[in-house]
């Protein structure tokens, strides 16, 4: 049985393997040891791009994180059974992206490589011109390494004509023999589209240009020199204090909330991938390592399994993905930096996996007693298994544990999808988000309020012209490319009304967020009795059925959901109606 610091977690005899280099389990967060990546920009650390490897035993990926030494040891369990591992289907998915052989029981199986060809000799006849500049020399001075990954390495370097004269830079080498598949080519490739497309934001590493040769490719970029976000929170002895985590957890949410209103995710959020721009203790972070970042449509959903393992989304495990799984490893930062430990932890990959996919974060032992309530909520809201209820980046920055802070509150992608819902639907949902409108939160009002001034209402209303300059605001390439004003075309019923501030709030409400809240019974209660006396009806089983895009096979259940006396909903069938009705549950446990 293995251990992990979380609660009510089970893992299989397979996690207990010894390691050989194990430290205290009362001892702070380890650091990284040597691993790979494409992406480990001027890090000075040997970090894993699209690694879970995090066993103590050989692994058949690259080195990736070591174990975590927790403070808060939870538990140990044995299950009746022994569980289907997750990890299998995902090690071969990476081995496959990273061009490694996969060799199952009965045999080995020839690897496909999607865009290449097999040549003599096993060469694979893959096309690695980028149609970038081929005069790095000419423009630039290389220097000293200052950080080494498995696909390459990133050195110091200095300009030496025009712009850049003089100037520090961090040139990021990949070279061209490790891009074994066309999927590894793409990712560089990704890589330079986003980084030349994703630009402004002050918490965002800056591009400058890209070259290449027979050998390598190069990406210059802003030279970061403070070290990573993980060497710092080593050197505070293993955690922060909330004052100063504040500060560092208002900057990662600054720069994920641009990102993801630009249409991308970045896929691999982690401490290893902040860096301080200088030594000083105020310094600002930059995030770096687009290496796995990719561009997501509005309604888009990603499946190709990609990260690092303590800090990946349980639905990314399921191959079902989009930007809440960026919140996800926000709330896994946070979490390390306020106490030190990480909140899902194993021995092995299959142990790991399975704590994130079915262990709480331990928020009992020590130092959680003597952390805020408002912190503990923060991280609840962010760790949340169902993807639909975790929180926004842009609402992360209104909640009461970082109110108090001086930052701006950032303009919501979210905020259009609602209203795309909303002027979609029928008279009949309308009602009952109305009545929901009218048990919202002062917390969730707070956020509204800066969303819908943000939207530059003119005359106390918003019209579809102002969610469009609001948006064109925040334009960038990136937006373009990832098709973010798609989601405008798709509000035209909003351009024969205007809304007001009391029907933004109706148009914005998400009851997957509202569910998450630990009063969330009491705010259902008071919406039905707004719903009861101002939109209820009656209604037939068969209308429920369309109203919520089922077919006959839901009759059965949907008639527990109507009174029998008056044929109108019950306070159950009003919180299911809100709800609605998925496929499968946000967090399935597969055979």
């Amino acid at each position: 049985m293995g251990l992990c610091c979380s609660k009510n977690v089970a893992v299989s005899e397979a996690d207990n393997k010894p390691a050989a280099a194990q430290q205290s389990k009362h001892s702070p967060v380890a650091p990284v040891p040597p691993s790979s990546g494409p992406g480990d920009a001027h890090s000075g650390k040997h970090t894993p791009a699209n690694s879970f490897s995090a066993s103590p035993c050989p692994s058949p990926l690259p080195a990736g994180i070591a174990p975590s030494p927790a403070r808060t040891p939870g538990r140990k369990f044995r299950w009746p059974l022994p569980p289907p591992s997750p990890a299998k289907p995902i090690m071969e998915a990476l081995r496959r992206r990273q061009g490694r052989e996969v060799k199952p029981k009965d045999g080995p199986i020839p690897e496909e490589h999607p865009g290449g060809v097999e040549g003599e000799g096993g060469e694979r006849a893959l096309d690695k011109s980028f149609g970038y500049g081929k005069n790095i020399g000419a423009k630039f001075e290389l220097g000293k390494e200052v950080g080494r990954g498995h696909f390459g390495h990133t050195c110091w370097a200095k300009g030496k004509k025009g712009e850049l004269k003089g100037q520090p830079v961090a040139v990021k080498i990949i070279a061209k023999a490790k891009m074994t598949t066309a999927i590894a080519i793409e990712d560089v490739r990704r890589e330079v589209k986003i980084l030349k497309a994703l630009a402004g934001h002050k918490n965002l590493v800056r591009f400058y240009d890209a070259f290449e040769d027979d050998h390598n490719v190069y990406i210059v970029m802003e030279l970061c020199e403070g070290g990573e976000l993980l060497d710092k929170i080593l050197s505070r002895g293993g955690r922060y204090t909330e004052k100063d985590a504040k500060t560092i957890v208002v900057q990662i949410l600054s720069v994920v909330s641009f990102c993801h209103l630009q249409g991308v995710v970045h896929r691999d959020l982690k401490p290893e991938n902040f860096l301080f721009t200088t030594r000083d203790e105020d310094a600002p972070m930059k995030v770096i390592d687009f290496g796995l970042s990719d561009l997501i449509r509005p309604d888009q959903r990603l499946n190709d399994i990609v990260g690092s393992a303590y800090y990946v989304a349980p639905e990314v495990l399921y191959r079902s993905y989009s930007l809440e799984a960026d919140m996800w490893s926000v709330g896994v930062i946070t979490y390390i930096l306020l106490c030190g430990s990480r909140p899902f932890w194993a021995r092995t990959e299959s142990g790991i996996f399975r704590s994130v996919l079915r262990a709480d974060p331990n928020f009992d032992d020590s130092p959680w007693p003597s952390v805020s309530s408002e912190a503990k909520d923060f991280l609840k809201r962010l760790l949340n298994k169902d993807h639909r209820k975790r929180m926004t980046a842009a609402q992360a920055l209104t909640h009461p544990w970082l109110r108090d802070e001086k930052h701006d509150v950032p303009l919501d992608i979210l905020i259009y999808k609602l209203v795309k819902s909303y002027v979609r639907s029928s008279p009949f949902k309308r009602a009952a988000l109305k009545a929901l409108s009218k048990a919202l939160t002062e917390d969730e009002l707070f956020y509204l309020r800066a969303q819908f001034r943000l939207l530059g209402p003119k005359n106390g209303r918003v019209s579809l012209d102002n969610f469009r300059t609001a948006l064109m605001k925040n334009s960038t390439d990136a937006m373009k490319m990832s098709r973010v004003y798609d989601i405008i075309n798709l509000m035209e019923p909003l351009s024969h009304k205007k809304l007001d501030f009391e029907e933004f709030c109706v148009a914005a409400i998400s009851s997957y967020q509202l569910e998450a809240h630990e009063g969330w019974e009491k705010i259902a209660s008071t919406a039905f009795e707004h719903f009861e006396n101002e939109g209820n009806r009656v209604i037939s089983v068969e209308e429920l059925a369309q109203e919520m895009n089922l077919g006959p096979t839901s009759y059965q259940l949907l008639n527990d959901w109507i009174r029998p006396s008056d044929r109108k909903l019950t306070l159950l069938g009003y919180t299911k109606f809100l709800h609605g009705v998925t496929v499968r549950s946000s967090n399935p446990r597969r055979p």
